[in-house]
């Protein structure tokens, strides 16, 4: 059985959200909150800016409202920014303000956002991988550039997550002890 482009970027994004679920797991709200530095991100901003990112990058380039929205999440979540936000930019305050009190919905978004990925990542062909969607690049970013961006940028941040994860538990231990 040989892998198709398809089945490779299937492969990705579902590692990352494999990534997601670890990072998370048995977390509450305070400790996705955690930074190791004012100026650091907190697990919580990580994950869900990484998600933000994908949902928007995915729901432009396969012509969809974006799942933060359609779903609900923005709304459920409480978060005190704009449907639009996704993070980018975002000033030692805000990322401060990520927190979920519900730290299962941040997962929730993930799941649903990437279950909206696997059903547009069914319709792509060569053709769709080499659309062009923006022309302010030389060269212009095609679809499947736009998909490995999205990828590299979930991959890092999951690593920055995991990394602020192993601090959290080593401040923890530290404090019992």
């Amino acid at each position: 059985m040989s892998m198709d482009t398809r089945d490779v970027f299937a492969d990705a994004f579902e590692r990352v959200r494999q990534g997601v679920g670890r990072v998370t797991d048995g977390l509450d709200t305070d400790a996705l909150a955690f930074r190791p530095d004012p100026d650091a991100n907190s697990i919580a901003w990580l994950v869900w800016h990484l998600t933000r990112v994908h949902d928007d990058h995915v729901a432009e380039i396969a012509g969809r409202e974006q799942t933060w929205t359609s779903a609900g999440f923005h709304d459920r979540s409480d978060l005190p920014f704009d449907a639009a936000d996704t993070g980018y930019g975002h000033s030692r305050e805000q990322v401060g303000e990520v927190r979920f009190d519900d730290p299962q919905l941040l997962v929730e978004y993930h799941e649903a956002v990437v279950a909206q990925t696997r059903s547009y990542l069914e319709t792509i062909d060569a053709e769709e991988l080499d659309r062009i969607i923006d022309r302010r690049w030389d060269p212009p970013v095609t679809v499947g550039v736009r998909l490995v961006s999205v990828i590299n940028d979930q991959m890092q941040h999951i690593g920055q997550a995991g990394y602020v994860r192993g601090l959290w538990e080593r401040s923890r231990a530290a404090a019992e002890t």
